[in-house]
């Protein structure tokens, strides 16, 4: 049951960011699009409360509840990014608003790109892990947690592995190419082509 609800909830986000673009930039109706977007966190609190409904009538803590958690911690560490992402873009295709920015390709202007990104990775693992061990507090640290306890530890995993390839862009950054190979890109890159 949680991992359809996952699964509802994922085409729900969709269905929701596609509408609201939609109506903001094809109808201009602008507040129609904000009630729309602010739909968006509903998903995740139904999702929460169901999980929790399920633990609480006695559902044995599996993968499935874990997954839940994670799904939300990345919905807060990335949807609001993925949300403005998307908008600028639509605003470009579908409003004629300029091509939003790419981010850095080299240097320390990257490095810091992916340190931001990491930072939502961080906060993405951690309000799973206080979702998780919410869940084991609630159910009793028993054997039956092992599942809860498997994810919190994924998470950490993906916080450390994000984390090295971020430094990476830090430690050996990226140096932007020189040379008339280097200037032709630079051109097509300026006039759009």
């Amino acid at each position: 049951m949680i991992v359809g609800l996952i699964i509802a909830c994922e085409v729900a986000f969709w269905v929701l960011l596609a509408a609201g673009l939609a109506v903001r930039y094809l109808l201009k109706w602008r507040r129609t699009s904000v009630a729309l977007l602010l739909c968006e966190p509903l998903l995740e609190v139904v999702l929460f409360v169901a999980t929790a409904v399920d633990l609480r009538n006695g559902a044995e803590p599996s993968w499935e509840h874990g997954l839940a958690a994670l799904y939300i911690g990345f919905t807060v560490g990335y949807g609001h990014y993925t949300i403005r992402w998307l908008d600028g873009h639509a605003a470009h295709r579908l409003a004629g608003a300029p091509r939003p920015p790419k981010p850095p390709r080299y240097g320390l202007a990257r490095a810091r790109h992916e340190g931001r990104l990491w930072l939502r990775t961080v906060l993405a693992a951690a309000v799973a892990l206080v979702l998780l061990q919410a869940a084991v507090w609630y159910v009793g640290d028993g054997d039956g947690t092992g599942p809860l306890r498997s994810w919190q530890w994924a998470a950490l995993r993906v916080v450390a592995i994000h984390g090295v390839i971020a430094l990476t862009y830090l430690l050996w950054p990226k140096k932007p190419p020189t040379g008339p190979a280097a200037r032709s890109t630079e051109g097509r890159t300026l006039t759009g082509r």
